[in-house]
């Protein structure tokens, strides 16, 4: 399978994850879902955005279009992440509502088994940073799915301590949003320093 079709395979479960997770998170009242399931869009966007790297390098067109993309897509991320961080922080604070932990602990390992997966369908990504950056993601949401799980095991288990599902939903919007202010760094860096490279080519001599 060709570095192409396995990054389109990838976009295609964490999509297909994404909704899943909202579906689940708002069922079960979970911000931990819900927080992954913003994770996860995170990914998509990064599978996403290497797959476009790939195909403007393959047609030899300017990587301008992978840049502004990548700005929408830090930029949509960080706004999700925040309010996540708002509620998480609210519900902290005032009380959380009753979680149902068997959703909670079905989709999560069933999201932590795709992103395995995706590890898997990625295989060797030695030497291609877009590829090892989308690997990296995959295995760190995997362990993230996995946390989530734990949460709602004990939420199941003891009939309580919802408060932890927004404690855990918490820490991954806190990575997330510091992973989506770092990209938004970067870009807006990598635009001017082309913006400043495009004017002094274009500017004539005196």
């Amino acid at each position: 399978m060709g570095q192409e079709a396995r990054l389109g395979l990838v976009l295609g479960i964490n999509l297909a994850m994404v909704l899943a997770l909202v579906l689940v998170g708002f069922f079960a009242h979970s911000l931990g879902v819900l927080a992954s399931g913003a994770d996860y869009l995170g990914d998509a966007f990064g599978a996403g955005l290497a797959l476009l790297a790939f195909r403007l390098s393959r047609l030899r067109q300017g990587g301008r279009a992978t840049y502004f993309a990548a700005l929408v897509n830090a930029s949509l991320l960080l706004a999700v992440t925040l309010a996540v961080i708002v509620e998480a922080i609210y519900r902290l604070s005032t009380g959380a509502p009753s979680i149902h932990g068997v959703p909670v602990v079905v989709v999560s390992l069933v999201a932590a088994g795709a992103m395995i997966a995706c590890a898997l369908i990625l295989g060797d990504v030695g030497g291609d940073l877009g590829m090892q950056s989308v690997m990296l993601d995959s295995v760190a949401d995997a362990a993230a799915a996995l946390g989530v799980a734990i949460s709602g095991g004990v939420i199941l288990i003891t009939g309580g301590a919802y408060w932890l599902d927004s404690l855990v939903a918490l820490a991954i919007a806190l990575v997330v949003a510091f992973h989506a202010i770092k990209l938004l760094s970067k870009v807006v860096l990598e635009l001017r320093g082309r913006g400043t490279s495009a004017s002094s080519v274009g500017m004539p001599e005196r």
